[in-house]
């Protein structure tokens, strides 16, 4: 099972290891709550090395991700990135993908682990010779640093402050590398892609500085908190973006894979819709626990305990869609009360909105 160049470091301060996406990564340190606070408190550094780092440049590189992804990847310049996805035929969502313009036609495309090879499957069969498709997951670790004290962490180390979505070189051990203002945990900091010869000088620096050790385990309960989707759980090839409340993400006035079947749904309305929900104490629901609202039936996709709310808080999809009035009540029917069983039992849960911890 691959590893990450930094795993001689992980195992010397104590990780617990998981596979992840086929690699062997570490999911806590000593205690997930204590790295999660650390995120929210002060300055997290992550190893998220697993993820998909493909370069596509060239002469043709734009149109290329123009016709590939939903979002516009036009709508920004260079030094800038971008939150996108690529589409099937029937508009469900093959990857959720952050893409980093690097120059005019140098991009820096990053799917999930899992999804890799069919990410860079589609950008390898529809580029033309001009464009170059090469992966350098290999040579290279991703370091997330997240937190509000995590831009002066940075900046400390680095040189480099990062702005919110921002595409920068930055220089660190005499190499120079590319990092941007990204992340999963709704929290100021920069994601850094250093080579891998590289990779533990800068993390022993950032974590000599003051930054906390954070994996996994703390991730997939930072995301969640901001209603961030996961892959595999909360989208996957039978969910368009649509039914996952991300409509923001599709930039109808360009032709992509999959907006024939988007616009249909557009015009037809969704045949299931993703709810986010506040348990009413400190119980946790589980990824896969039924759920039901009036005549419409699911399942929980994402669930956990958030300590900022002491209280459990989680995403999941209804069949056929509910009408729910989010924020008011208007004349006519109440809601339909959304429940969750747990155990047998079936337990009244309210209805949220994302992100659910508020940030300024």
């Amino acid at each position: 099972m691959p590893a990450s160049p930094l795993d001689s470091l992980h195992h010397e301060l104590g990780a617990r290891f998981v596979d992840f996406g086929g690699w062997s990564m570490p999911v806590q340190y000593e205690s997930v709550l204590d790295e999660h606070r650390a995120v929210r408190e002060a300055a997290g550094v992550f190893d998220v090395s697993h993820l998909g780092r493909v370069r596509v440049s060239g002469a043709g590189a734009t149109d290329l991700l123009r016709d590939l992804f939903c979002n516009d990847i036009t709508t920004i310049g260079p030094g800038r990135a971008q939150y996108t996805m690529l589409l099937n035929d029937r508009a469900g969502v093959v990857d959720d993908i952050i893409v980093w313009r690097v120059a005019e036609d140098d991009y820096i495309v990053m799917p999930n682990g899992v999804n890799i090879d069919d990410v860079a499957g589609a950008l390898d069969r529809s580029a033309p010779d001009s464009v170059t498709i090469a992966g350098n997951r290999e040579e290279t670790a991703l370091l997330a640093v997240q937190g509000p004290e995590a831009p002066d962490l940075l900046e400390q180390v680095t040189g480099w402050r990062p702005r919110r979505f921002r595409v920068d070189t930055v220089e660190f051990g005499g190499v120079s590398f590319p990092a941007a203002g990204t992340g999963y945990t709704g929290e100021p900091g920069g994601e850094l892609m250093i080579p891998n010869e590289h990779a533990e000088g800068l993390m022993r620096a950032l974590l000599a500085a003051g930054g906390a050790p954070a994996a996994l385990g703390a991730r997939d309960l930072l995301r969640l908190e901001m209603g961030y989707p996961l892959w595999g759980q909360d989208l996957d090839e039978d969910t368009s973006p649509l039914e996952a409340d991300l409509a923001w993400v599709v930039e109808w006035d360009h032709d992509f894979v999959g907006k024939k079947a988007l616009r249909r749904q557009y015009r037809k309305g969704v045949a299931k819709s993703q709810v986010a929900f506040e348990m009413k104490g400190r119980r946790i629901p589980r990824t896969g626990y039924p759920l039901r609202a009036g005549g419409s039936v699911g399942t929980v996709t994402s669930g956990n305990f958030s300590p900022i709310l002491g209280k459990g808080i989680g995403l999941g999809y209804l069949s056929p869609s509910p009408v729910f009035h989010r924020y008011s009540q208007v004349d006519g029917d109440p809601d339909p009360p959304l429940e969750i069983e747990i155990r047998g039992e079936w337990e009244p849960v309210t209805l949220s909105s994302t992100p659910f911890i508020k940030k300024d």
